[in-house]
C-alpha cells in the first residue's frame, strides 16, 4: 500500500479539499443572518415609543414613512398625499399577502397618521404594523 495518494490501479488521484470553502460559506452565512434584520426600508424619522409585540415581517416588506414635515413615502420613494391609496393599490395589486408597515414621526399631527391610515386601508391592504421605538422601562 502505498502513501501519497497513488491508487496502485488507477494513477494519482486528485481530491479537492472542501474544508476552506465550508469555511467561507459559513462566515458569510452568519454576517448575512446579522445584517438581514438591519436591512428595513424606509426614511429615517423619530419614531414614537410604545410596548407592544413585534410583527414579523413579509419576505417583501412595504413600509410606509411619514415625516415631521407630513411627507409621505413608500420605501423611499416620495409620494403625493392624494395618491397614496391609488399607489398602494397598483403595488399590491398582484400580491397575495397585503401586509405594510407604518412609520410615522412622533412629531406628525394625530390626524395626518389617521388619514394616512385610512389611505392604507382603502387601498385593502389586511394587515397593518406600526413601528415603534421600544419604550424604556
Amino acid at each position: 500500500m502505498a502513501m501519497g495518494g497513488r491508487n496502485d490501479n488507477r494513477g494519482i488521484m486528485a481530491e479537492i479539499n472542501v474544508t476552506p470553502l465550508v469555511d467561507v460559506m459559513l462566515v458569510l452565512l452568519v454576517i448575512f443572518m446579522v445584517t438581514a434584520p438591519m436591512m428595513q426600508q424606509g426614511v429615517q424619522v423619530n419614531l414614537p415609543k410604545a410596548d407592544t409585540k413585534a410583527m414579523t415581517p413579509a419576505e417583501e416588506t412595504v413600509v410606509v414613512s411619514v415625516d415631521k414635515n407630513g411627507k409621505i413615502y413608500i420605501n423611499k420613494d416620495e409620494v403625493p398625499a392624494g395618491d397614496l391609496r391609488e399607489r398602494l393599490t397598483t403595488l399590491f395589486a398582484s400580491r397575495s399577502k397585503k401586509e405594510i408597515f407604518l412609520k410615522a414621526d412622533a412629531g406628525v399631527p394625530y390626524g395626518e397618521v389617521v388619514k394616512t391610515m385610512a389611505d392604507i386601508k382603502g387601498a385593502g391592504i389586511e394587515r397593518l404594523g406600526m413601528v415603534t421605538e421600544p419604550a424604556q422601562k
